[in-house]
């Protein structure tokens, strides 16, 4: 099989104005990946599959995973003019003092795609998508028209993770009933305390259930 440097230039060549950027996996396996822009990923999904020597014919699984807002620090050395008086004379001079700028990257919502080859007995290939953030751009496009193990695999990260799959032919939940808000695998989730069932034995969720049928009692007696 072609390595992946070889997949990327095969890429950018078939389908033009793709870009791929290989993702470096440093444990043991090696399986390195590929970030696709959203607006050609179909395209070259298509390619993957359709390409003669490829012959990806057979998406093994869908995944999702979730990426946090990521600030980081670094100390920048910046110049002010400041007023000093200088042999009794008030003067304004330049002085450089050493800050710390904080940058904060915004988070994103990210689909992976393992490809292999049953004509061509090799893989995997790895695939990695990313939406514009966690908020109101978590559209991606759906590979279920190239790959149709993917239709419950995508309803399956929509429904955990919240990235809509445009062009998906049937997207709606699929282990979460309909009116179940939120994402229960998005690292920002954070339990009800609600529980609607018999609570587990387990102390920590007795004592928020309880806590919340005491704060329910309080307020219907009010």
């Amino acid at each position: 099989m072609k390595t992946v440097e070889e997949i990327k230039a095969a890429i950018e060549v078939a389908v033009p104005g793709a870009r791929a950027e290989i993702v470096p996996n440093g444990s043991p396996s090696a399986e390195h990946s590929l970030l696709l822009d959203a607006a050609h990923a179909f395209a070259v999904a298509k390619f993957l599959r359709d390409d003669a020597e490829l012959k990806l014919d057979f998406l093994s699984n869908v995944t999702g995973v979730d990426w946090l807002d990521k600030e980081t620090t670094e100390k920048v050395k910046v110049t002010h003019p400041v007023e000093k008086e200088v042999d009794g004379v008030k003067t304004i001079v330049d002085e450089t003092v050493e800050e710390t700028k904080k940058t904060v990257t915004p988070g994103y919502l990210e689909a992976v795609y393992h490809l292999y080859s049953m004509a061509k007995k090799h893989g995997p290939v790895i695939l990695r998508i990313r939406t514009g953030n966690r908020s109101d751009k978590v559209e991606l496009p759906s590979l279920t028209p190239i790959w149709r193990a993917a239709e419950f695999q995508e309803r399956e990260v929509f429904d955990l993770f919240g990235i809509i799959f445009t062009g998906h032919p049937d997207l709606r939940r699929i282990l979460m009933w309909d009116e179940f808000k939120d994402y229960p695998m998005r690292r920002d989730y954070v339990d009800p305390d609600d529980y609607e069932y018999e609570p587990t034995p387990h102390d920590e969720v007795l004592k928020r259930a309880q806590a919340h049928q005491a704060a329910a009692k309080t307020e219907a007696a009010q």
